[in-house]
């Protein structure tokens, strides 16, 4: 039977990713093509820190155990086949600085790519804003990653705009992040999410939007959270 308390963001949402799949299914992606200065570099050292430290065995189990909530509202995560290290990623902190995935070691985290231009992104960030303010805590973080090229100035002006004031302030203006991700296979478009355990281990990916504020989501993160305290 058909939920009759979808909000009208989820609904929205789960409309923008029905045409997501089309566009997609149709060989566009939703993204601005650009030169980036670190995605070869990046691409070659996650390639070269994946054969080193070889997959995750230890999140196999916890993917298998987290795949029954990949449902619903979240049902385009696709569980990794193979869960693997995510690094080499670069992208400036809320302070300007220089991070890397290895900042938010000890952490279960939600990797959102987005930026102003992408309209289905503009719909999911209150969402994600949500998931970050009703779980955010010392062992879960959303880490948002804008992508607009140029000066801070939209996607600041943006965010302030629809009230999304719990999300740390996360760029990437060389996209980067979305060349590396594109390159390993996990990014097609935007908005592109990947849910990574304390570890750093891929758990699952997704492209296009979902309602990170729904129960399903918020499912999603306390099981693997609590995957996370049993391993």
């Amino acid at each position: 039977m058909p939920d009759q308390k979808k909000s009208p963001l989820a609904v929205r949402l789960f409309a923008l990713a029905a045409l997501f799949g089309v566009i997609v299914g149709a060989a566009a992606v939703y993204v601005k093509e650009t030169g980036s200065g670190n995605a070869t570099g990046s691409a070659d050292r996650a390639a070269t820190q994946t054969a080193e430290g070889g997959s995750c065995p230890q999140t196999k189990e916890k993917v298998a155990s987290l795949t029954p909530f990949m449902k619903g509202q979240v049902a385009a995560m696709t569980p990794a086949a193979d869960p693997r290290p995510i690094s080499g990623l670069d992208f400036n902190g809320p302070d300007g600085k220089p991070l890397t995935l290895a900042a938010f070691a000890s952490k279960t985290i939600l990797v959102n790519l987005w930026a102003t231009w992408c309209v289905p992104c503009r719909e999911e960030m209150p969402a994600l804003n949500g998931l970050q303010k009703a779980l955010g805590s010392d062992r879960f973080e959303v880490v948002a990653i804008n992508i607009d090229t140029g000066d801070d100035d939209k996607p600041r002006a943006f965010l302030h705009e629809v009230g999304v004031h719990e999300l740390g302030y996360y760029r990437d203006a060389s996209m980067g992040v979305f060349n590396t991700l594109k390159k390993e296979g996990l990014a097609f478009g935007l908005p592109a999410t990947l849910l990574l355990d304390e570890k750093g281990c891929l758990i699952g990916s997704m492209n296009g939007p979902a309602a990170w504020d729904s129960e399903d989501a918020k499912g999603l993160i306390q099981a693997a959270l609590g995957a996370t305290a049993g391993s």
